[in-house]
């Protein structure tokens, strides 16, 4: 084993747009565990649209401050443990940020027995997957014969809303950023529709492909699609607000979209926003659930694999230009 620790740090917070030089690659000694404590190596790190907006300030966890660690959920093994619960070899989730090495307190460690390939606990069994899962069939509640709307319907955990969205009846239409990720939802992930932002009014392409109104939405980016969905929701209709990916990378985030107040009473709207952890209790079930999707053929799981911790920058910037098709992630053991 290494005797050095490598990592990624926040060299500075960006004011505007993230770029490459806001990171500092460093070698620090080893970190050894205390009394009690566990050492782990990461085997894959999670990027997540997440990352940017907790260099903004507070959210549901501690904001990113210059100089640290940047902050990351990531797939860990166990190499050495002075605690009974864990032993060497056991892989569990934890937030080491991005480095290769971290020491944890076991209460900071979530064991978790491996289905299918290592890099699915991080996609399909994993933040990706839950949060698709329990946003979708929690907040947005879904019917059968229902329109159903997702934006960055092709990133981690938009394609897996749409597939399970189709698996409960739904009209699924996706909304991305390329022709190539249209074509990829409708002709690979089995949407029905799917409307390129970049080149159509998303008003428009709503309007064309929704006739019947949107029942749920299931939002990741905030902003102006927001507003466009919001002025055609039906009656009664849910949205599941999973982030605003859209107002993340800036130094000036808009105002929040018309229609609220307005259209989430005249249309007696619910409007929720959730973390996935709130339903961590159902996991297991909903793993198993996801489980047989997959062995049915009802899912497909989609992974961007980056390897090597040195291109997380890079690889975190290009996630913000929406350059991957499904969960994004760095091996890194």
């Amino acid at each position: 084993m290494s005797s050095s620790n490598t990592q990624i740090v926040i060299a500075a917070l960006p004011k505007d747009k993230l770029d490459e030089s806001h990171f500092s690659l460093r070698e620090v000694p080893m970190p050894e565990p205390g009394d009690g404590e566990v050492l782990v190596k990461t085997r894959y790190l999670s990027l997540d649209a997440a990352n940017r907006a907790w260099m903004q300030g507070a959210t549901y966890k501690a904001p990113v401050v210059a100089g640290e660690v940047m902050h990351g959920m990531t797939l860990s093994e166990v190499v050495e443990s002075n605690h009974a619960d864990l032993s060497p070899g056991d892989i569990v989730e934890c937030s080491s940020g991005w480095q290769r090495f971290a020491v944890h307190k076991p209460k900071e460690l979530g064991k978790i027995e491996v289905r299918g390939s290592l890099s699915n606990q991080l996609s399909i069994f994993g933040i990706s997957g839950m949060t698709a899962y329990f946003g979708l069939l929690k907040c947005g509640r879904p019917k059968d014969g229902e329109t159903l709307v997702v934006s960055a319907a092709a990133g981690a955990a938009g394609n897996f809303v749409g597939q399970i969205g189709k698996i409960k009846g739904c009209r699924v239409v996706g909304i991305a950023g390329s022709d190539e990720k249209c074509a990829w939802l409708t002709d690979d992930l089995g949407f029905d529709a799917a409307i390129n932002y970049k080149t159509t009014k998303v008003g428009k392409g709503l309007a064309e492909h929704c006739p019947d109104g949107i029942d749920v939405y299931f939002d990741n980016v905030g902003g102006d699609i927001l507003e466009a969905v919001l002025f055609q929701m039906n009656l009664n209709g849910r949205i599941a607000c999973c982030g605003a990916v859209s107002q993340y990378d800036t130094g000036n985030p808009q105002a929040g979209p018309r229609g609220v107040p307005g259209l989430i009473v005249v249309k007696r709207l619910t409007m929720q926003g959730f973390i996935v952890s709130d339903y961590f209790a159902e996991r297991e079930q909903a793993s198993d659930e996801m489980a047989e999707w997959l062995a049915d053929g009802k899912l497909k799981v989609v992974e961007d694999i980056i390897d090597g911790l040195e291109h997380a920058p890079r690889s975190l910037i290009g996630l913000l230009h929406g350059e991957n098709f499904g969960k994004r992630m760095i091996c890194v053991g």
